[in-house]
């Protein structure tokens, strides 16, 4: 018989799960002061606890807007602590206390259109007529390599940043009639996106990305979180983004949420718990 609590973990990345509450002030007015604050000691609690867990990751963010109050966003690479997590993090601050108002899940992931070793060597060879025997085609290649297993780490198996403005929207490519991604040739898809990855490299020390994949696991294709210093960073890359063919011809946006990373006991403050 399966052990339905078995482990549940991909064979490549990690789950990506994103969170946003609204607080019922109305449910939590009814909390006497004394379960209020073993509601948020609960809440704190389980964050220390989720953080300590191996390879786990959880942020917490005071949501800008009426759009959500709270939220948080969590990395784990086994589905089941994953789903618990969320199932402790709805009830966390007491029942009827959070409502859900937004969820996503995803996978962390990298490009299937990254440069590979073979395609780099050939690039040394024609294009800057480098021997392949030669010392400097040998460092060029170690380079090279050292620069793609920087790049999976941060794409597959990431650390989050503390950068303190959060932005996360979902994606997906078009197909419809007019403009079909999926119907363009890899060849022409993979220019494309270097295209597009350069407007992005713009933008190194203003803003990190995580790009994830969602196909088959929710509504759209990929969830694409922005960290920033300051909100004109995060505005500045998805407008100039938008004028790449990337994503003025083949991209539909879901709504934006932007959240601002709080320590616990500011957020709760922030919250006016």
């Amino acid at each position: 018989m399966t052990d339905k609590n078995a482990e549940l973990i991909p064979e490549e990345g990690w789950h990506c799960l994103h969170l946003f509450y609204r607080i019922e002030f109305a449910q939590w007015q009814v909390l006497s002061r004394e379960e209020q604050n073993a509601a948020k000691t609960n809440l704190a609690s389980l964050v220390q606890e989720v953080r300590a867990i191996e390879s786990t990751q959880l942020l917490t963010l005071s949501m800008v807007t009426p759009k959500a109050d709270v939220g948080f966003m969590l990395l784990a690479p086994d589905l089941q602590i994953a789903n618990k997590i969320d199932k402790q993090l709805a009830l966390s601050l007491g029942p009827d206390v959070l409502t859900p108002v937004y969820s996503y899940l995803s996978l962390t992931e990298e490009s299937e259109y990254i440069t590979t070793e073979d395609e780099y060597a050939e690039t040394l060879v024609k294009e800057q007529n480098i021997k392949p025997d030669s010392e400097q085609f040998a460092e060029a290649m170690n380079s090279f390599r050292e620069r793609m297993k920087k790049y999976r780490q941060e794409r597959v198996y990431p650390t989050l940043p503390d950068w303190p403005v959060v932005c996360f929207y979902n994606m997906s490519k078009r197909r419809g009639e007019q403009r079909n991604w999926y119907a363009l040739p890899y060849g022409e898809r993979r220019n494309l996106m270097k295209g597009h990855a350069a407007v992005g490299r713009k933008f190194a020390g203003k803003v990190k990305q995580l790009i994830t994949g969602s196909t088959g696991l929710d509504d759209a294709e990929w969830g694409v979180t922005l960290f920033a210093r300051d909100t004109f960073q995060i505005k500045a890359i998805v407008y100039q983004m938008r004028f790449d063919p990337v994503s003025a011809e083949y991209a539909d946006f879901g709504e934006f949420y932007i959240g601002i990373q709080l320590p616990l006991d500011e957020l709760f403050r922030r919250l006016q718990l």
